[in-house]
């Protein structure tokens, strides 16, 4: 019986047909935007395709790219301006075959050595970026969701071993009420309760209304307090905490400061905006996300810590079989001591090779082509009479409304235009003075998307 690790004539071409199709894809400036099927549509489609014999390669592939993959929307489609959309680059896209054919272990330097050094190339940039203090470092997870629980972790456990007492209590964070979902979902997590604090006039959190909430807590409450996120770019506006002030008072009450940079860290690299992110470089842990704003392939996640040994007291893990190999060459950074997964990809190795290819310049040109288009979108809705901004744009993302549209229209304006291929572009919610609306959101992430793309969807609207 031929072993399915054996190399034949069918395996040769079907390597051929993939790298064709990887070739065309990354090449092909007009991709089809793609919709979703429903399950049962699906299966009249292909049929079953785990079988006891296969379908073998060819088969497989086929019905893949022919009917599946059509069910799909491209993230980095120059229309799909919903959600956070991403847009890595051909280099990042292509290395990320090769990170996948390598084969590599990434949780330990002994397994991983080379790819961890590139890695930690890319990870050393992220940290510049920050402006943390000499000794910060970090490690690449799946997303912003598991490096935002990752640094909470550590953030406990520092926080546990800081009284006795503090082991016995149930842990309480602060963030904001335009804190990513993840947030709350994280603090369920680790068992933490969690306060969302009232933003501004300016719907942001600011030391000023962090302190006021600190003040209001019961004396057992503020025991059990051990952590601030804030954020460094929401992903419904686009809006920047006040990361200074809050910094301020995460020092005065000795409290771990997170900022989730999930979306917005990219724009760290853009001289445009940097001064929104100051305080950034107090924080002892930050999230960014390579694969929203730095154009690297799905998924790829970071987090940084202003102090790695904390991290490492929360996440290193201990086994027979992992602590035998001695050489010299073998010792090195371990990813899997700074975060929650033990086995791992090599998730950064795709940005390693776009930046060393590119170089950094690149990414700040793409980057502020995002943040231009976003203000020259601005400029072309006050424009027209039917348009208008719901608040000035914040980084990359634009919110505006139809005037007198229903939730409906915009349902309706939505399925319309993704069925027609012209654009992704989803609704969302808005509050203002505790009145909540349905308004329509742009978020602009990649640097082919045209102001045309942009007028051409606005007139959808007329």
């Amino acid at each position: 019986m031929k072993s399915m690790h054996s190399i034949d004539i069918d395996t040769v071409e079907m390597t051929l047909d993939i790298m064709k199709y990887a070739i065309n894809r990354i090449s092909n400036t007009s991709a089809e935007l793609g919709k979703p099927k429903k399950e049962e549509e699906l299966y009249k489609l292909v049929g079953e395709t785990i079988t006891k014999d296969g379908l073998g390669g060819e088969k497989a592939f086929q019905l893949f790219k022919d009917v599946l993959v059509k069910a799909t929307v491209p993230v980095d489609h120059p229309r799909h301006l919903a959600f956070v959309p991403a847009a890595p680059t051909k280099a990042a896209v292509l290395f990320d075959l090769v990170t996948s054919a390598s084969s590599i272990h990434g949780a330990y330097w002994m397994t991983g050595a080379g790819g961890i050094f590139c890695e930690n190339q890319a990870m050393k940039w992220l940290v510049e970026l920050t402006g943390l203090p000499e000794g910060a470092f970090g490690v690449f997870t799946s997303g912003g969701t598991s490096a935002n629980l990752s640094a909470m972790i550590a953030a406990r456990e520092a926080w546990r071993d800081k009284k006795e007492e503090n082991k016995k209590l149930k842990a309480l964070l602060i963030t904001s009420n335009g804190a990513h979902s993840s947030i709350k979902s994280m603090a369920r997590v680790i068992d933490a309760d969690i306060i969302l604090v009232d933003d501004d006039a300016e719907d942001k959190l600011t030391g000023f209304w962090l302190e006021k909430a600190i003040a209001n807590l019961s004396e057992f409450d503020r025991k059990r307090l051990f952590a601030v996120v804030a954020t460094g770019g929401t992903t419904n506006a686009g809006i920047i905490d006040d990361l200074e002030s809050i910094a301020a008072v995460c020092e005065k009450e000795d409290l771990w400061f997170h900022v989730d940079a999930a979306y917005g860290g990219g724009a760290l690299a853009a001289p445009s905006v940097r001064h929104l992110f100051n305080g950034i470089e107090k924080a002892d842990s930050v999230t960014i996300d390579p694969h929203k704003w730095m154009f690297s392939p799905y998924d790829s996640g970071a987090v940084i810590y202003k102090n790695l040994e904390l991290a490492r007291n929360a996440h290193s893990q201990k086994g027979a079989y992992l602590d035998i190999f001695k050489d010299e060459g073998a010792q090195g950074f371990n990813p899997a001591d700074y975060q929650i997964q033990l086995t791992r990809r090599l998730k950064g190795l795709p940005l390693w090779f776009s930046l060393a290819m590119h170089g950094t310049d690149k990414y700040t040109e793409a980057i502020e082509t995002g943040l231009k288009l976003a203000q020259d979108t601005s400029a072309l809705i006050a424009e027209k009479e039917y348009v208008e901004l719901v608040r000035e744009p914040s980084l990359s993302c634009v919110l505006f409304r139809r005037k007198g549209w229903t939730p409906e229209d915009y349902r309706d304006w939505t399925y319309k235009n993704h069925t027609e291929g012209i654009a992704l572009v989803t609704p969302t919610k808005w509050t203002k003075d505790d009145k909540q609306e349905t308004v329509a959101r742009f978020c602009f992430i990649n640097p082919d998307t045209k102001l045309t793309d942009v007028d051409n969807i606005l007139e959808t609207m007329r």
